[in-house]
């Protein structure tokens, strides 16, 4: 962890507005705060002072702006913020907040500024300080690339610091004692003879006072929560079936709507006749809206059969028509005038592949769908004082702007209530549900319109993980990897996913190579080129992005070299380990799994890998074996270095979810077009790993490292290429395509 324990006044400053009635406190980086977004439209008794706690009358509320998609973001902030305020988690409320610039997301710059300044130093430092710039100005309040914790480890422990301190002295005052003679317990100011003061009791002092700021963090050792086994706050409700997700939201006087959408991705409406759906029960309308048409009914079923009585005429997707032609426009993009970066370069490739011996493979990655079980919905109600808008999603700014666009009205007009999502692997960071039902609102003022899309609907017009295609050359000499050179080509996802917000991205796209030009080997002779391909299908963030695949090919074409050298695949690894925190990863590993080479006897066989992705190095080894029924997986051990483990039992969780994403996509899974349908549109064409398939899953984190990091997406690129060498060790069968499922057969 970070070993600076003091939140200097030059870098961290505490906002401050005092309220009557109550306060909130909350630390801002650099020296221009935002003005405090909880200020807005408070209600008697209620108070506000900065972004992350507030006190009133009826107990503490954390606020949590990182959103909540099943992988404990609520609850990992909360407890950050309630292990320096001294206030038991099981007593407080907690609330994602309004969507504001204030809530911009600290840690997206660091993993953009390595791609344009791989090396550390004053370069990179400067290029992540510019980058952090820009985001603030944008008031960037995004939710991904790992980096709730990042963001949130040090300013939300030092808000509840500031919270902490500043109560005491509030308390002291009212009880005439030395702020530093009381202590903080359980939302209790407590003097030293006994006398105890709740927060809530000290809510209308402390509102007119100015923060305490400069205030130490505990060190480690005294931390109550973090560290520890926890009970995450949602998991009573979720295993209960009590949660509420976006999809069970209601409200009084709400209709339901549902979509026909263009059957081919990006195809357009050219006419539509809705007589039949409108002649139908419980139908109320028909609107147009973007990429298609809507009905609304009262209720969600009878839509859905309404929305599939309307006849339409639709225009052809822009894209190429069939798979082949996908899979031609990537190998035509690895020339000159397609190359996008070649930020790894190390030594002479080329005088290499004359004079050692020479290896060559390709590899290919498939489009994907995100796939959540909960399928997309949205809640807008447009009315005389404003836009209301109830739903589950990572860009709550994004969806106010939108929104405020289609409906006529300023930004601040627009309310976003951001719910609890039953999953998202990055769905969650498009907002055409919202668009569509808010276009639909506008139509049906002052009646709130639930727009919910069918299953079929959510992934025939999902955004999908990138279609890419890498190759492979390099050379051994002497039982050592001498060369490699690896190149990679897809389309940019970035650019994709972006120009739908309306946004240009100028320069390279950093994950056609994230995942495989920070790789941590020192091998002398090292290229790393990214091609970006034509647009093709529409695509988005698909949790781990660029990794997702460039792990695959980049571990693969490693272990083919490797292989080739005659030596051990772990041993080698550690020779070319150029930085420690990686060699240590890859040593747990070995030591977890009783390493002694892949081969494990006949029919059985182990594969290790290793990526660096989101500042995280994760290392598995995958054991199978090789059955009449097909390849069963039986273990699958994993090491990751993440500088701190906050909650042992939810980053075991969120490392084992990883795993299994990532081997049962590789085993199975796979989006394609045929004039620009897709061809899968559930579950049953798409099926991941089975129960019956699921390995014991066995982690170590490891807290080695200085920075703090996430761990959402990090255990999702070894999997694949882990798994892929495992299955050769024990059959002879080398995988270069995904899904494995295409060559082997599973068990299961």
């Amino acid at each position: 962890m970070g070993k600076v324990k003091t939140i200097a006044r030059r870098s961290f400053l505490i906002g401050s507005a005092a309220v009557a009635g109550g306060v909130a406190f909350g630390v801002w980086r650099y020296k221009t705060p935002y003005a405090n977004p909880l200020e807005v439209g408070l209600d008697a008794g209620e108070a506000a002072l900065t972004p992350y706690v507030k006190i009133d009358a009826s107990g503490v509320t954390l606020i949590t702006p990182r959103a909540d998609k099943g992988q404990g973001a609520y609850h990992v902030q909360a407890a950050l913020i309630a292990e320096e305020l001294d206030v038991a988690l099981d007593a407080v409320k907690i609330d994602p907040g309004p969507p504001d610039r204030a809530y911009w997301n600290t840690a997206l710059a660091p993993e953009a500024a390595e791609f344009m300044a791989p090396e550390e130093g004053f370069m990179r430092d400067a290029v992540t300080g510019v980058l952090s710039s820009v985001m603030k100005f944008a008031g960037m309040q995004i939710t991904g690339g790992s980096t709730t914790v990042p963001d949130g480890f040090m300013k939300l422990r030092a808000a509840g610091a500031s919270a902490r301190e500043t109560l005491k002295l509030a308390a002291a005052a009212r009880l005439g004692v030395e702020a530093s003679a009381l202590r903080a317990e359980a939302g209790r100011v407590i003097a030293p003879d006994g006398t105890a003061l709740t927060y809530e009791e000290l809510a209308t002092d402390v509102a007119g006072m100015e923060p305490v700021q400069d205030v130490p963090l505990r060190a480690p050792e005294d931390w109550r929560y973090l560290g520890k086994p926890m009970q995450r706050l949602d998991i009573l409700a979720k295993s209960t079936g009590t949660q509420r997700y976006g999809i069970d939201f209601e409200i009084d006087g709400m209709v339901h709507a549902a979509v026909k959408l263009a059957p081919a991705q990006g195809g357009g409406l050219v006419r539509y006749d809705a007589s039949a759906a409108l002649g139908m029960r419980g139908v109320r309308g028909a609107y147009e809206v973007t990429g298609g048409v809507a009905v609304v009914a009262d209720n969600t079923w009878r839509a859905f059969q309404a929305a599939e009585a309307v006849e339409a005429e639709w225009s052809a997707a822009p894209m190429p028509a069939r798979m082949a032609e996908h899979w031609a426009a990537l190998e035509a993009a690895f020339v000159p005038s397609h190359q996008d970066s070649r930020v790894r370069d190390d030594g002479d490739v080329d005088a290499a592949m004359v004079t050692g011996q020479v290896v060559t493979a390709d590899y290919r990655a498939p489009y994907l769908a995100h796939a959540p079980l909960e399928p997309v919905s949205a809640v807008v109600r447009v009315a005389n004082d404003g836009v209301d808008v109830w739903t589950g999603t990572q860009i709550p700014r994004f969806v106010q702007n939108n929104v405020a666009k289609i409906a006529g009205v300023e930004a601040d007009a627009v309310r976003v209530h951001v719910l609890m999502m039953g999953g998202s692997f990055g769905h969650r960071l498009e907002d055409d549900v919202v668009r569509q039902a808010a276009e639909v609102a506008v139509q049906m003022r002052g009646v709130p319109v639930k727009l919910t899309y069918s299953r079929e609907t959510d992934m025939a017009h999902d955004y999908t993980r990138q279609i890419a295609m890498a190759k492979m050359r390099g050379t051994v000499k002497e039982g050592r990897v001498e060369a490699y050179d690896l190149s990679i080509a897809m389309p940019s996802v970035i650019v994709s996913q972006m120009g739908r917000q309306g946004l240009g991205v100028p320069g390279p796209d950093s994950q056609i190579v994230a995942g495989a030009f920070e790789q941590p080997f020192a091998i002398p002779h090292h290229r790393v080129t990214g091609y970006r391909a034509d647009p093709l299908a529409p695509l988005s963030s698909w949790r781990s992005v660029g990794a997702s695949s460039n792990g695959f090919f980049y571990n693969l074409g490693l272990e083919e070299l490797i292989e080739a050298a005659g030596a051990d695949p772990i041993e080698e690894r550690l020779r070319l380990a150029s930085d420690p925190l990686a060699a240590k990863v890859l040593e747990a590993v070995a030591e977890m799994s009783g390493w002694d080479g892949p081969n494990m006897g006949p029919r059985r066989g182990r594969g290790v890998a290793m990526t660096r992705s989101f500042g995280v190095h994760c290392a598995q080894v995958v054991e199978v074996r090789d059955t009449d029924a097909g390849i069963q997986i039986d273990k699958v051990y994993v090491a990751a270095e993440v500088g701190r483990v906050l909650d042992p039992v939810n980053f075991e969780n969120q490392v084992q979810g990883g795993v299994v994403w990532g081997l049962g996509h590789a085993m199975n899974c796979e989006i394609t077009y045929e004039n620009g349908v897709a061809e899968q549109q559930n579950f049953d064409a798409f099926e991941g790993m089975r129960l019956s398939q699921c390995p014991e899953i066995l982690v170590r984190g490891l807290e080695n490292g200085d920075a703090v990091r996430g761990v959402g997406e990090p255990p999702v690129p070894p999997a694949a290429p882990a798994l892929a060498a495992a299955i050769y060790a024990a059959t002879g069968v080398r995988l270069r395509e995904m899904p494995f499922s295409k060559v082997v057969r599973f068990a299961g």
